[in-house]
């Protein structure tokens, strides 16, 4: 049984409320990872919206250096992976990859994006929920989308090959995006619009945009993304979205990105990743093939890193 979850703010949560990756109250450790064969994780920097400039870079470099020091501390049950051959995929490994949501991080400084590479950051979205320096993120008002930095951020992002993941932008950076971006796209945590139409999930046109790309769509776990009742998801929710993003032609683009610890444990439809193969268990029983169930949470994922060249 394998696991690739491309977003979660499990490292930041670590950081703010001095939390450990060994074991820990969160969605996800290292203890309750234990029951995979293999598990990769991505760990997103976040940054609110409140925070530019200094303040925001130097937020972080600090929320860097504590996974790094999470990481040292797993005793080599955790390892980061930062350079290609370093997702090897063997059994019994747990690999942890640093990502950042929302490139106000950058501190307004084009010339940052070089330590994000030197850090290992392989995923970075320009915006989080507002608008700043980059660009319009999916719930600021007006119908702007990248500015003249948020270009120069694209294209100095994917010279260091780092994936733009565009799962909080607004529909008009989402498109600018797509305009510029000459490598594949992401959208690590997002759910299907035509099933709950949050602001935050894709519309079919954008789902077929980022499969055209050769890019990934992460199924987002939080029930406010996966149906329209206020918050009554369940995981038949999930399925919902998976079987709509496969009936497009989803199966080599569909994973899962569950947004683990992006919110309070009762908003998510599992208590965190000793659910996860509750969630496998119910796709067999609605007569997924292993095969394809893999693909979803876990193959899909790791084969675009290694076909990106980026682990």
């Amino acid at each position: 049984m394998r696991y690739f979850d491309l977003h979660c703010d499990t490292m930041t949560e670590c950081y703010v409320n001095d939390r450990h990756i060994e074991s820990n109250d969160l969605h996800t450790d290292c203890d309750r990872a234990a029951q995979f064969d293999t598990y990769a994780q991505c760990y997103a920097v976040w940054m609110p919206d409140s925070l530019h400039g200094d303040k925001a870079f130097q937020r972080f470099r600090n929320v860097a250096e504590r996974f790094s020091e999470e990481i040292r501390s797993t005793d080599h049950t955790m390892c980061q992976c930062k350079a290609p051959g370093d997702l090897e995929l063997n059994s019994g490994h747990q690999y942890a990859i640093l990502t950042v949501e929302n490139a106000t991080a950058l501190g307004g400084k084009i010339e940052n994006v070089a330590e994000f590479a030197r850090l290992g950051v392989k995923l970075c979205s320009l915006t989080w929920n507002g608008e700043n320096e980059l660009g319009r993120g999916v719930r600021a008002t007006g119908d702007g989308g990248i500015t003249p930095f948020g270009r120069q951020v694209v294209e100095e992002l994917e010279q260091n090959r780092i994936i733009i993941d565009v799962s909080h932008a607004s529909p008009e950076l989402f498109y600018d995006i797509v305009a510029i971006a000459k490598n594949p796209i992401v959208a690590t945590h997002s759910n299907a619009k035509s099933i709950c139409h949050s602001a935050r999930n894709l519309t079919d046109e954008q789902f077929l945009i980022i499969r055209q790309s050769g890019g990934l769509v992460g199924l987002n776990l939080y029930k406010g993304f996966l149906n329209d009742r206020q918050g009554k998801a369940c995981l038949e929710d999930v399925l919902r979205h998976a079987e709509h993003f496969l009936s497009l032609g989803g199966e080599e683009t569909l994973s899962i990105g569950a947004d683990w610890d992006g919110g309070a444990k009762e908003d998510f439809v599992a208590s965190g990743i000793e659910e996860i193969p509750e969630l496998m268990e119910l796709f067999l029983r609605h007569n997924y093939l292993e095969s394809l169930i893999d693909k979803i949470f876990f193959k899909n994922a790791a084969d675009f890193f290694k076909r990106e060249n980026l682990l």
